[in-house]
């Protein structure tokens, strides 16, 4: 996914002027080196200034878990996409029926859900408290789809392999067993080929109680024989620990007639229940991914409207705006940017102007801010992981 900006400089006074100036700047350096779209942020409830600092430093952090948040439902849709993730991830994803590209060109503050007249504070809690609900929510979908997903897996796995470990019940013909008898049953014995000639010369005396001649193939694949032998029941245990002394595998059964029916429908029943609770949760992480990165865009905005406060100064007077740049313009484009704004000069320890905080020095430094990446202007970016494999 390409990168975005969300950016703001000082509003000089008319705020339009200074947006019209900058994209024009943009647009005539070097064939328009990117998008440009006005980022409209509300005037909200200022507090005080040692409030914003606060909330300056918060905001990174929950910016970060919004990052996370919706590369995991991203990661998410990816795994439920699978093969097909490569081709169709991009274009499940959208947020208010628009694509991720036209959400954020015409971008407007959501003041039915986000309403201005709370705290700066109180919308920073608010947008907190409805990522991490989708969080928990998509955790408790996702285990319990693991769940259903591992158990399909399991019978899935029971009909392949080889005879020691694959279904035999489909193998097994009521002709091949004891049923009706309460001293003697029937135990089924997967033999390696190779040890085809030691089963028949000692499976009748590996205990006492064997039924003589009693073994019968009833079923060979490329490396194992399934046979049968008839025993007394209360040898069983001692036949079967003889059995892999030798290298013969007792095959764990219960014969029933409706079996092989029994567990077709399992299979299907638990295929249905998958396929259900898969569309279910693709639907889900879809809605949801929506959600958040609506959340993560208000959020953004908002650290947009501190940051500026803060390195701005009051009344607030500043625009922002949000640029998609072009691939390999990203430096071009910041040094428009430093041409034009570079004079704002500042230091991620004095970003509020005026002393007005001075007690963060550039040892203790800003979360989300280093000498190396500080800009004289706000600038914070947008990535999602959507080509990752």
């Amino acid at each position: 996914m390409p990168e975005y900006w969300f950016v703001s400089v000082p509003g000089e006074r008319n705020r339009t002027v200074t947006f019209q100036n900058f994209k024009a700047k943009i647009a005539s350096s070097q064939n328009d080196l990117s998008e440009v779209a006005p980022l409209p942020i509300p005037e909200f409830k200022i507090g005080t200034l040692d409030t914003l600092v606060l909330l300056s430093e918060d905001l990174a952090k929950q910016d970060t878990a919004f990052e996370s948040s919706a590369n995991k439902i991203v990661d998410i849709i990816r795994s439920l996409l699978g093969p097909e993730a490569a081709t169709k991830l991009a274009g499940s994803l959208s947020v208010n029926e628009k694509t991720i590209d036209n959400y954020l060109k015409t971008f407007q503050w959501n003041t039915m859900k986000y309403r201005t007249d709370k705290s700066l504070v109180e919308l920073a809690e608010l947008l907190n408290n409805e990522v991490a609900s989708i969080d928990t929510l998509m955790k408790n979908k996702m285990a319990n789809y693991s769940v259903v997903k591992g158990n399909l897996q399991g019978i899935q796995r029971r009909e392949v392999g080889n005879l020691a470990s694959r279904n035999i019940v489909p193998f097994i013909k009521k002709e091949h067993v004891v049923t009706d008898s309460e001293l003697l049953e029937t135990l089924v014995v997967a033999v390696p080929k190779i040890l085809y000639k030691d089963w028949y010369n000692k499976y009748e005396s590996l205990t006492n109680m064997v039924v003589p001649r009693s073994s019968q193939k009833i079923a060979e694949d490329e490396e194992y024989g399934l046979f049968t032998v008839t025993l007394f029941k209360r040898i069983s245990e001692d036949f079967t620990n003889k059995c892999r002394e030798e290298r013969f595998i007792v095959r764990d059964f219960k014969y029933s007639e409706d079996a092989v029916e029994e567990q077709k429908r399992e299979l299907q029943e638990m295929d249905a229940s998958e396929k259900e609770l898969w569309s279910t949760i693709l639907r889900l992480a879809k809605t949801n991914f929506g959600e958040v990165f609506q959340a993560w865009t208000h959020l953004k905005s908002l650290r947009v409207f501190v940051e500026s406060v803060l390195r701005y100064g009051l009344p607030p007077d500043f625009v922002g705006f949000t640029i998609k740049p072009k691939p390999k313009q990203e430096k071009k484009i910041q040094d428009v940017l430093t041409a034009q704004y570079g004079h704002l000069g500042g230091s991620p320890s004095s970003r509020g102007g005026q002393g007005s905080h001075d007690d963060h020095t550039a040892e203790e430094g800003i979360p989300g801010f280093s000498d190396k990446d500080y800009k004289p202007f706000v600038f914070f970016t947008l990535r999602l992981e959507i080509e990752r494999q």
